[in-house]
């Protein structure tokens, strides 16, 4: 008996297999989120690092002082445009953790991508001024950002640590009871206020 070549005949158009091609990495792979560490001092100094690296002032700018939070997280948010793990050191010895996330972008209509008006004879009606209502809440750390709950949006706490936020009559209409939430993201101060 013959044994079995080890080839196989084929068609002579026929292509030969193609070897198989190496696993593809996964686009994005794992997410890494910076570490924002914050520390202040009693008398409101601060200093700051990303990921262990410091995140100085401009040159010849003043050091950091607490007031500068809010900036400093707008600048960092915008430069990764990814969350950001905040730390804060109190002089105290407390400590808050927070993941802060950066606004998301509204695309601008190009120019020439805005819809022409409907009707030129008809003249332009003025837009209505829309309602506000204003809820207001204590106890914030100053510039932390602070959630206002039916998430609509969020606001900054001012130097003092209140903080305050408008609604449109919409908005305010879906808190049925007439109470919004403020949350503090870095200290964890609940607030619930009355829409006025």
């Amino acid at each position: 008996m013959t044994p079995k070549p080890r080839y196989r005949r084929t068609h002579p158009d026929h292509q030969p297999p193609k070897a198989p091609k190496p696993p593809k990495a996964e686009p994005g792979g794992p997410v890494v989120v910076p570490v924002v560490e914050f520390t202040i001092t009693a008398d409101g100094a601060m200093s700051v690092t990303v990921d262990g690296v410091a995140y100085l002032p401009e040159p010849f700018a003043p050091g950091w002082r607490r007031e500068a939070f809010p900036t400093i997280l707008d600048a960092l948010t915008a430069q990764y445009r990814s969350p950001l793990r905040v730390q804060v050191h109190e002089a105290d010895g407390s400590t808050f953790t927070d993941i802060i996330t950066p606004p998301r972008e509204r695309p601008t209509p190009k120019p020439w991508e805005t819809p022409a008006p409907a009707s030129v004879v008809s003249p332009p009606v003025p837009a209505a001024q829309p309602v506000l209502h204003q809820v207001a809440g204590a106890g914030f750390v100053p510039g932390e950002d602070v959630a206002v709950a039916i998430i609509h949006a969020h606001t900054d706490a001012s130097s003092d640590g209140t903080a305050r936020t408008l609604l449109t009559a919409e908005q305010a209409a879906l808190a049925v009871t007439g109470e919004v939430i403020l949350l503090g993201r870095i200290s964890g101060t609940v607030t619930v206020g009355r829409i006025q």
